[in-house]
């Protein structure tokens, strides 16, 4: 059971785990143990609200596929279990980063006294390009 919040919690059915071979330096260790955890997190069957699986599938992220599954491979330890539970902390980041919903924009007009600022500032501008040409004769 993974908690996002107090209101929020994952069964470990919302996700799969697989371990596999760690790339990089790290010697005989890296050959031999399957330390690296890649975790898929499928959104849309998932246990998540809705409003949330809607924001995530929007998020413009590269470890999400088209298919709607989050891919978190963890390879940073070199035990299992440490990189089981960051995969699980990453996880819980990144649901927790779509939690809070985005503010909804409401279109404003200028002024009237801003209208006024920006013609001014555009016709001194013009006014002194004016000036860097040849004189009138």
């Amino acid at each position: 059971m993974l908690r996002i919040s107090n209101r929020i919690t994952l069964p470990e059915t919302d996700w799969e785990v697989q371990a596999v071979r760690a790339q990089g330096a790290g010697g005989q260790n890296v050959n031999k143990v399957s330390s690296a955890i890649h975790l898929r997190f499928d959104i849309q069957g998932s246990s998540l609200p809705a409003a949330y699986k809607e924001r995530l599938l929007v998020l413009a992220d590269r470890r999400i596929t088209a298919d709607g599954v989050l891919i978190i491979k963890a390879q940073q330890f070199r035990s299992q279990e440490q990189n089981y539970e960051d995969a699980l902390d990453r996880l819980k980041a990144i649901i927790l980063s779509i939690a809070i919903p985005p503010k909804i924009r409401k279109p404003t007009r200028p002024t009237r006294g801003a209208k006024e600022r920006r013609l001014d500032s555009k016709s001194k501008r013009a006014q002194i390009k004016a000036w860097r040409g040849r004189p009138e004769e």
